[in-house]
């Protein structure tokens, strides 16, 4: 996949509305994440990625490894994208999904490996949401119409 491909999947799934927006949410997604994991896994996952939407887990990136949690992470993608963080968690988790089909599972395995999972508020499996409900696919596209569906009030007594 390249740059071009990979940037459409991603306005496609989070039907943004040009390129500008969706490089944006690209490196939001991509950037804190390569400050959060180890340098060198940074550098292999962004090696299986197209050149240029790789360059962000390592290029902005001036130190690797840091210790922040989940809701750190999103309030970094939230000011790099500049959309409030239920949204920035959303772009964060489908661009992660486009990754798992573009990188190997063992890439993906070894992210995972490095971010902690619990069940408190900083369980970083969020991440990881779209991929481990069975991903962005072509069934499930066709069944929800490609994106988030609204959803519909409750029905109270006075309906």
């Amino acid at each position: 996949m390249d740059f071009d491909e990979f940037t459409g999947q991603v306005a496609h799934r989070l039907e943004l509305p040009g390129t500008g927006e969706t490089v944006r949410a690209i490196r939001a997604t991509l950037t804190p994440l390569g400050e959060r994991i180890q340098a060198g896994e940074a550098k292999d996952l962004g090696s299986s990625l197209p050149m240029e939407i790789g360059w962000y887990l390592t290029g902005p990136v001036r130190e690797h490894g840091q210790r922040f949690g989940w809701r750190e992470y999103i309030d970094r993608v939230a000011e790099i994208e500049g959309c409030d963080p239920p949204e920035a968690a959303y772009h964060a988790q489908v661009v992660m999904d486009l990754v798992s089909q573009v990188v190997s599972p063992n890439e993906i395995r070894q992210i995972r490996d490095q971010l902690p999972e619990s069940q408190d508020d900083e369980n970083w499996r969020m991440l990881f949401a779209v991929i481990d409900a069975g991903g962005w696919g072509d069934a499930e596209e066709a069944q929800t119409g490609g994106g988030p569906q609204p959803v519909e009030p409750a029905e109270g007594p006075d309906d």
